[in-house]
């Protein structure tokens, strides 16, 4: 059932809304019948214009009747009621546990994917979905410059993306920061390209390697075609990134024996654009890299970070200690159940 929500969420994001909305106005009056709409209306806290539009909408359906007494439900309306209470208390539920992790973190919303990425690769398909809806509802009605970094999520999350309104399809999207070095279907450059391409947007290269000496950074950092890219970087309306787990992405990019003991004994635990963090969200270690920097963030409008599974919630935990109020996590509902079990531990 979590996944049919997810899927009318993603379609239809004001649907269930509406259900929920007119759930309580029929639940209500099947506990104060016969009631008067001026009664029900305080009792929901809406007007009665509101509410006379909504229940002259539930009378033509055969759910509820109306008299000189007030209003009564239908047995149509009670089966309806009946059959919606499951559905409902599902929605309800996901809608909590979705305010109670935005509020552990301190951040303004978090959206909760159903299932567990660790096992089913079909939730990394809904992480594109929601990115879409996502920023189908916070992008500005004008031409936006969304910074992409790369990885295996953000690649997953790329390939699942959908075409977003007219209005907003003049987005511009750039590699967060240079990534040359790892797999090219995962580095920032392929990621944004990909999203813009799903979206009807265009984008901008970044071809710099990942890692660089300080001397090649600086004579980088001097290129007429870096400092362009990283102007546009500099000019983000939205960021868009993962969080990794730290000896995984440690493995995965090659890092040195003597780096990997380090951040071992260090306790690192997450990493999230080239920083590695212990369980507390300390910085242990620090990657150069050419393009967005951790302290960037805050000047950025809209952060959608993504990340899911048991198996990361410990680095997203990590991460989070230094993600922005204006932060969207996207994850699933294993990783969002095993955050909120450690925290009432």
């Amino acid at each position: 059932m979590e996944n049919q929500l997810e899927l009318i969420e993603a379609i239809a994001p004001d649907t269930m809304q509406v259900v929920q909305e007119r759930y309580l106005v029929l639940k209500n009056i099947d506990w104060m019948a016969p009631v008067g709409r001026r009664t029900l209306a305080l009792k929901l806290g809406l007007t009665e214009r509101v509410l006379r539009t909504e229940t002259d909408l539930l009378k033509n359906l055969g759910l509820i009747d109306a008299s000189k007494s007030g209003m009564t439900i239908t047995p149509k309306g009670k089966s309806v009621m009946l059959g919606l209470e499951s559905l409902m208390g599902q929605y309800s539920g996901m809608k909590q546990k979705e305010r109670q992790v935005a509020d552990y973190f301190g951040i303004e919303k978090c959206v909760i994917v159903a299932g567990n990425s660790d096992e089913e690769d079909k939730v990394l398909a809904s992480f594109g979905l929601m990115v879409s809806e996502s920023l189908r509802t916070i992008l500005p009605d004008k031409e936006n410059v969304i910074a992409v970094m790369g990885g295996t999520t953000m690649a997953a999350v790329a390939e699942n993306m959908t075409v977003l309104d007219h209005k907003l399809s003049n987005n511009i999207f750039v590699p967060a920061r240079g990534g040359i070095g790892e797999s090219v279907g995962i580095q920032a450059n392929s990621v944004s390209s990909t999203m813009a391409a799903k979206t009807g947007g265009t984008s901008r290269p970044l071809y710099v390697p990942e890692r660089v000496s300080k001397e090649t950074y600086q004579s980088l950092l001097q290129e007429p075609f870096v400092q362009q890219v990283l102007g546009l970087i500099d000019e983000s309306t939205c960021v868009i990134h993962s969080i990794g787990r730290a000896l995984h992405m440690a493995e995965r990019r090659g890092m040195s024996e003597e780096e990997f003991v380090m951040l071992k004994e260090s306790g690192a635990v997450g990493e999230s654009f080239g920083y590695f963090f212990d369980k507390e969200g300390k910085v242990v270690y620090k990657i150069p890299r050419i393009g967005l920097q951790l302290d960037d963030l805050e000047k950025v409008p809209y952060i959608l970070a993504v990340a899911g599974g048991a198996k990361k919630s410990r680095a997203i935990k990590a991460y989070m200690k230094h993600a922005p109020k204006q932060t969207w996590l996207i994850t699933d509902e294993s990783a969002a159940n095993e955050i909120l079990k450690e925290e009432t531990l």
